[in-house]
Order: C-alpha cells, then structure tokens, then sequence
C-alpha cells in the first residue's frame, strides 16, 4: 500500500477578499463620476494635492476633499499651471485638466470653446505655436512644472481628448504619454470616460473619420524606478516641446524633418 503523500509545504499565503467591485478602466459616464475611482485607487488621505485647473471643481463633487491637504487653484485666480507657486517637491499629487481641443468656431467642441482665448495660445507668449499644437504646448510645459513640484513617487493626473485637426488624426494621450516618459514620469494607469448622450455636427457633407465621443484620464508617477528608456521621436510631424532638464524651465523647440508650423 503506498504511503499517503504529505501536503506540500508553501510559504504562499492567501490573503485579501473576493470581491467583484473593482475599478475598471472603461466607464460610460460622466468626469465626476469616474474621477472619484482614480482618486480611490492613487491619492491617498492627508495628501497634499494640488488641482492646478480647478475651475468650478466639477470633478471632485463626489469627493470630501478635508480628507486632503487640497490647493485648488486655476489661471482666473492668477495661478498658471505653466508656472506653479510651489516649491520643488512639495506635493503629493497634481490634477491637470485645461479646455483640451482647439475650438476653430461652431459647436464640434462643445463646452472647450474658450480655449484660444483662455490660454491665448494665437498670441506671441505661446511661441507661434496654433491650434493643436498649442494644445500640446500647454500639456508639455505644465508636465515640466509638475515634475518639478512633484515628491518623489508623486502622482500626476491627466485629463485629455484626441482631436481631429486639419483632417489629421491626432492621439493626443499618446502624444501625451510619449512626451512624459521623456521627462520622467512612469505612465500607470489609463481610464476611458465614454459620453452617454451622442455628440453630433450642424452640417456634415461626408464623414471621414469617427466622431470621438470618449476621452481619458491619464495617471502617471514621478519614479526613478522607470523600467524602460523614453525613445527619441523622430517620426513624427510637428514640433513639441521639451526641457533640457527636468527642473530647469528652460525649453527648447524641436523640429522633426520635413514638418510644417501649424
């Protein structure tokens, strides 16, 4: 008769509950009903966060923000997301979301049509730069300014949407996360917010491309622990914007071959 086998010895340990209420990366709703999910899983209590666009404060109506050390702030209080008031290193976490497309006229962008004006980017202060350019402009030069008044490990969260312009499909969250890996940040983690209600245009002759009716927010962390080098991009057409380091607000504008100025 064979001898009974003993159990295996494992130092393994089932820990935690079993639950199905998690947080998913795709939601249909609206921003302040996925927000509060981002904040559940990356902003921890008595941290020190600084929402740098927080205009009517729409995303945190679902949040008690006295569990935070919370500096809301926006450019109409004098505060520009492109030149911080805080010291290097001295926040937990930074909320970015600024109006995100270019707003050429009509109703295509519903609700972001105070971009041109509210950030003036057809003016000299932002370098020449124009419509979706200038978007990216402004994503890339408040990157600098988060990174710099970041902890480490600090978290950095991102609101944006891509955007058809000049009949050109632009991913402007990958243009986004390309950008901040060159700076420094770990990109971890992504939401999709998808609208409930169908986005639609006045007059359409023929459709080319589909109607974005979802955007994102992008979450990522100011780590020395990055596990891949950022790459170079040389292909791509445009001009972007980066800092010869990290910290030292100083930029310079970099022309891939063969593109044109928007």
């Amino acid at each position: 008769m064979e001898a009974a086998l003993k159990p295996k010895k494992t130092k393994r340990v089932a820990r935690g509950v079993a639950t199905n209420e998690l947080v998913f990366s795709a939601h249909v709703g609206t921003n302040d009903e996925v927000f509060p999910h981002v904040v559940k899983l990356y902003v921890a209590p008595r941290s020190k966060v600084a929402d740098v666009t927080y205009g009517r404060g729409i995303f945190w109506k679902g949040i008690d923000v006295k569990q935070f050390e919370f500096h809301p702030t926006d450019l109409n209080q004098g505060v520009d997301s492109r030149a911080l008031p805080y010291q290097a290193g001295s926040l937990d976490v930074v909320v970015f979301d600024p109006p995100y497309m270019h707003t050429p006229g009509g109703t295509a962008h519903n609700g972001h049509q105070n971009f041109e004006q509210y950030y003036q980017n057809n003016s000299t202060s932002n370098g020449g730069k124009k419509y979706h350019e200038a978007v990216l402009d402004l994503y890339f030069r408040s990157a600098h300014q988060a990174y710099r008044v970041l902890k480490s490990e600090g978290i950095y969260i991102v609101k944006c949407q891509d955007e058809v312009c000049a009949n050109q499909q632009r991913l402007t969250h990958v243009e986004i996360i390309n950008e901040l890996a060159e700076i420094g940040f770990l990109v971890e983690d992504l939401f999709v917010v998808v609208r409930r209600n169908k986005p639609g245009v006045s007059r359409i002759l023929k459709q080319l491309h589909a109607r974005k009716n979802h955007s994102y927010f992008l979450v990522f962390r100011k780590s020395s622990k990055t596990k891949y080098p950022p790459l170079r991009r040389t292909h791509q057409k445009g001009a972007h914007v980066t800092a010869e380091k990290p910290d030292s607000g100083q930029y310079t504008l970099l022309e891939c071959p063969g593109s044109k100025s928007a």
